[in-house]
């Protein structure tokens, strides 16, 4: 699939995710995260890392998700071994509300690789 920027999101496309009513690859679960190739992917490699626990952005963390957050840069990590990536390199991004590029409020970590990664970014 190509990547689509005028594509719409439902805002619950991660719930239908996790229930298996919009398919994907699942790379990853456990009671806290979520990881999954993404359905409109901006690269070869783009995949998401989606806490479980609700968190609608960046700026609504609270000092207790430092764990939660933490697992979710070192699975990010673990997957770029996993595949190979990680001495070629990889972006990881957050994006924030309406103006970062956030589509769908649910914090989320793109892990993006498989071709060169242009600075500064679009």
């Amino acid at each position: 699939m190509n990547y689509d920027p005028n594509l719409k999101y439902d805002p619950d496309i991660f719930s239908k995710i996790l229930s298996g009513e919009i398919k994907t690859k699942i790379i990853f679960e456990n009671d806290d995260l979520f990881v999954f190739d993404w359905i409109n992917p901006a690269a070869p490699i783009h995949i998401l890392i989606v806490p479980k626990k609700d968190i609608p952005t960046i700026n609504d963390l609270v000092e207790t998700d430092d764990v939660l957050v933490g697992k979710m840069i070192i699975k990010a990590s673990e997957i770029a071994k996993n595949l190979g990536i990680e001495e070629d390199g990889y972006r990881l991004i957050f994006n924030v509300n309406s103006g970062g590029g956030q589509h769908v409020f649910q914090i989320h970590l793109h892990l993006i690789a498989g071709r060169k990664l242009n600075w500064p970014p679009g």
